[in-house]
């Protein structure tokens, strides 16, 4: 009976495998420029490989992305090491596990065992959630960290920031801020902008549009300097490491099992000022994200 049962797992095991190998490899994507070019560098590098792919890397927030590969309607996307704290809650990840980038992604990564999601190594760069604010409030109120912006806020300074429903409903994001540092914002203090892009909050920021004088950002946004901004230090370790990896279905990654070498060379040549440089070049220039992938992958030698 146990031979039996292990021959038909074996039958229906090798069976997913060949049905994985003959669909295209569906790429998907968050909508920021810094994911938009993370996930064209995949999308890029397996169709240079000779690979069947399926570009959908324009398909939305992180819930939206999660969804979509644990129900299989997409294969492949770049996820952040530090959402392990927002994708397993039950884990209870603690922010000295977070804060270690070796640890929250081993964590991640057999944490998503269980569910068929392989992820593969990081890119050696730290996207991570921060505040930022204009260069001249920053001088005024000598605001550095969000423990000076605590403190300016909780004597009554003016406050008005932009960000994206995410950024302000995760409890690992604003919610975090407010717990580690002891400051509370009220709904007149946030402007909530329905599918905002790290960009698009600055571009406010920088504008005041609205009386907003802080945005949401990455630490990797390529926009700040250009618009005067200043991502605050975080000395508390409120925010988890946040380094970009890709993460596959694993029986893709069995049906295609080189996809794990092209994918994490080209994640390997990744650094924090080069992630800048490139997202700059989307956000500022007004590239697209395919072409800024394309033009970097090609001067890598990692595509024709």
């Amino acid at each position: 009976m146990n031979r039996l049962l292990n021959t038909v797992v074996m039958i229906s095991a090798s069976a997913l495998i060949a049905s994985a190998a003959a669909k295209p490899i569906v790429v998907g994507g968050k909508l920021d420029p810094e994911a938009q070019i993370l996930g064209q560098i995949i999308y890029l590098t397996l169709k240079n490989a000779g690979l069947d792919v399926t570009d959908k890397t324009a398909l939305g927030d992180t819930g939206v992305n999660r969804k979509a590969i644990l129900a299989g309607e997409t294969d492949v996307y770049p996820e952040y090491t530090g959402n392990a704290v927002y994708l397993f809650p039950e884990a209870k990840i603690g922010a000295k596990q977070a804060g270690n980038s070796g640890t929250i992604y081993n964590l991640a990564k057999r944490l998503d065992a269980k569910n068929g999601i392989t992820w593969l190594k990081p890119a050696k760069v730290n996207n991570t959630w921060v505040i930022a604010v204009p260069q001249s409030l920053a001088d005024s109120n000598k605001i550095k960290s969000v423990a000076d912006l605590a403190k300016y806020l909780n004597g009554g300074g003016k406050f008005k920031i932009a960000g994206s429903p995410e950024y302000f409903n995760r409890p690992d994001t604003m919610p975090m801020f407010e717990s580690v540092y002891g400051f509370k914002l009220n709904a007149d203090q946030k402007l909530v902008l329905a599918g905002a892009t790290p960009p698009q909050a600055q571009q406010a920021a920088a504008s005041g549009t609205n009386g907003v004088n802080a945005a949401m950002a990455y630490g990797t946004d390529g926009t700040l300097s250009a618009l005067k901004l200043v991502a605050l230090t975080d000395p508390k370790g409120a925010q988890a490491v946040y380094q970009p990896a890709p993460i596959i279905r694993s029986d893709v990654l069995k049906a295609h099992p080189e996809i794990a070498g092209i994918l994490n060379k080209a994640f390997a040549s990744l650094d924090q000022p080069t992630l800048q440089k490139l997202n700059g070049q989307v956000a500022l220039e007004g590239r697209s994200a395919q072409d800024v992938a394309s033009t970097y992958l090609k001067s890598k030698n990692l595509i024709k």
